[in-house]
């Protein structure tokens, strides 16, 4: 039996992984992550509501990384489908920021609603 978390972290497993097949080229090196909130402090960017996801760039040796925020996911979605297309169009925003192209260029299916 798998719990919420897990089934979640499979979601953005499997969403990045189609994505990056899709893409048809290797993406850079980065780490991919899930964090169930994020910080109570938004980056100076970022604008007041809370952000689903987050990609922080490369900095020395350290590689690039995008995490997802588990809780504000879940608490948008209706459901399992709705949460799985929700989580396939943040990760697919957040890849398209690494890679430095638009979401709908990297996926065909990328919705962004």
């Amino acid at each position: 039996m798998t719990s919420r978390a897990e089934r979640f972290d499979e979601l953005v497993i499997e969403a990045a992984a189609r994505v990056e097949k899709v893409w048809g080229r290797p993406f850079p090196t980065f780490e991919l992550g899930v964090e169930d909130v994020p910080p109570s402090e938004p980056a100076p960017w970022e604008h007041a509501e809370v952000p689903l996801g987050r990609l922080f760039a490369a900095q020395g040796r350290d590689p690039a990384r995008v995490v997802i925020y588990r809780r504000p996911l879940e608490t948008r979605a209706d459901g399992d489908r709705e949460l799985s297309l929700l989580v396939a169009d943040v990760v697919t925003e957040q890849l398209a920021a690494l890679l430095g192209v638009e979401p709908g260029d990297l996926d065909p299916r990328y919705d962004g609603g």
